[in-house]
Formats: C-alpha cells, sequence, structure tokens
C-alpha cells in the first residue's frame, strides 16, 4: 500500500501546474515570491498532492473556489519544503468560513471549576481529523506579510505539532539528538515571552505564544516566515533551531 501511494503522489507531483493556480498563488501568497526557482517548483508539487488529498468545504454560506483552496494550500505547503513528508497525515479536511466563526470553549471562573463558552476564532486545529479557518483572516494575513501574523501558517503548525498525538510544541523532530537544544531554546524563550507579555513588554513574537507551549511554536512559526530578519536578530537560538527543523532560511531569502 505504501509504494502505491508513493507512486500515486509521484504521479501527481509531475503533473502540470496549472497557470491560473500560479496567478493566484503569486497575488496571495507573498512568501512565494521570495522562493528560489527549485524550491517553487518543489512546492508545486505539494500543492498538487495536497489539492488531491484534502477535503475543502465552505462553511456560513461560502461558496469554495480555487482561489480558496490554492492559497490555503500553498501555504500550508510552505511548511513542508525540503522535509520527508507524509501531508498531515491526521488531516483530512479544511473547513473555511467567510470571516470569525463561533466555537464553543471553557473559561475558569474559579479555581477548578469551569464554564462553557462560545468564542470568537480565526482558525481552529483539530488533532485529527478537520482544520478550521476564516477566509477574510487568510486574506488580510496575505495582505498584511510585515505583521507577523498568518492563520494559516500558525493552524498547520498545529498539525505538525500533532502528528505524535501531543499538542506539546514539540513536533516529532528528524534526529534524536535535536530534542535536548530544542526543549531548551523553546522553554527559554517561551519563559521570556510570558514574562515580556505580564510586564506588557513589546516582541517581536505575537504574546498569543504565551498562552501554552503549543502556541508558542505555531506563533514562533509565523513569525520565522513572515518576520525573519526581526526574530533572528531579537531570538537567534529560536530562529536557529526552527531553521533546523524547517530546513529553510528565510531571512537569507529575505535579503537576496
Amino acid at each position: 500500500m505504501f509504494s502505491s501511494k508513493k507512486r500515486r503522489r509521484e504521479k501527481l507531483r509531475n503533473q502540470p501546474f496549472p497557470p491560473a493556480w500560479l496567478d493566484i498563488i503569486e497575488e496571495n501568497v507573498p512568501i512565494y515570491r521570495r522562493l528560489s526557482g527549485e524550491d517553487r517548483k518543489e512546492i508545486q508539487g505539494h500543492i498538487l498532492i495536497f489539492l488531491a488529498e484534502k477535503n475543502f468545504e465552505g462553511c456560513g454560506g461560502l461558496e469554495m473556489t480555487d482561489g480558496i483552496k490554492v492559497t490555503i494550500a500553498a501555504h500550508a505547503c510552505i511548511l513542508l519544503l525540503h522535509r520527508e513528508t507524509d501531508y498531515y497525515p491526521g488531516l483530512y479536511s479544511i473547513l473555511v468560513y467567510p470571516g470569525a466563526f463561533i466555537a464553543k470553549g471553557y473559561v475558569e471562573f474559579a479555581p477548578g471549576y469551569y464554564a462553557e463558552t462560545d468564542q470568537v476564532h480565526l482558525g481552529e486545529s483539530w488533532k485529527r481529523g478537520a482544520l478550521v479557518l476564516s477566509w477574510d483572516d487568510v486574506r488580510a494575513n496575505a495582505e498584511n506579510v510585515n505583521e507577523g501574523r498568518n492563520v494559516v501558517l500558525h493552524e498547520f503548525a498545529h498539525q505538525l505539532d500533532t502528528e505524535d498525538g501531543y499538542a506539546n510544541g514539540v513536533p516529532p523532530l528528524p534526529q534524536r539528538s535535536m530534542y535536548a537544544a530544542w526543549s531548551r531554546v523553546l522553554q527559554k524563550d517561551y519563559a521570556k515571552l510570558r514574562e515580556d507579555a505580564q510586564q506588557g513588554r513589546s516582541t517581536v513574537l505575537d504574546e498569543y505564544g504565551a498562552v501554552d507551549p503549543a502556541e508558542f511554536f505555531a506563533v514562533a512559526t509565523e513569525c520565522f516566515f513572515e518576520k525573519p530578519a526581526q526574530l533572528q536578530m531579537t531570538h537567534p537560538e529560536l530562529y536557529e533551531e526552527l531553521k533546523l527543523y524547517y530546513r529553510q532560511d528565510p531571512a537569507k531569502s529575505a535579503r537576496e
């Protein structure tokens, strides 16, 4: 079965990439413009496979279009460049709302006591099955690349994080020797972000990353691709760990 899946994916990867899809990517995915010709070719192959294997559903009255699917797929596949991948194996459907959506959540109103609430979300990643996005926010992030926020990168980073079954800010790393440095650096910078958030100090990392280690990894991923030079300057060790994991150097690419 594995070999048949591999052959099917290789066949998909070698199909011609639709010119209309390329126009969508060049307009809606600023990160793509910084990639080398070789990387662009690789990501196009990933997109062809991703779109063939994942189900997209429009929610809340949103009509699904190639523009929506290709824009989301391109951002998701940026995280897969240069790495062996099984294309987010636990993910089957991407649900897209026109704008921010309401999801059930819980708030602690007293120690050990929780109440269910309706919360406004821009995106949501489930450990198995589905990922949910707000199309308005996907577009807004693409138009404001220097803000350092990207809901698609954020939610797909959660998918990578939970590939081992745990949402803890430690995705499966390619080598066992990488875990010690990863844990040391991310714990240190996570603690620094929590302190900065508590003190009201501005930081290149979105303070939402101070919620927990899983959110820290997702926020750090956004910043790594959206504000690479600033992240490298202010969090050099964190940048290096993400560079090793993603096998990309966006700060260098932005300078070239």
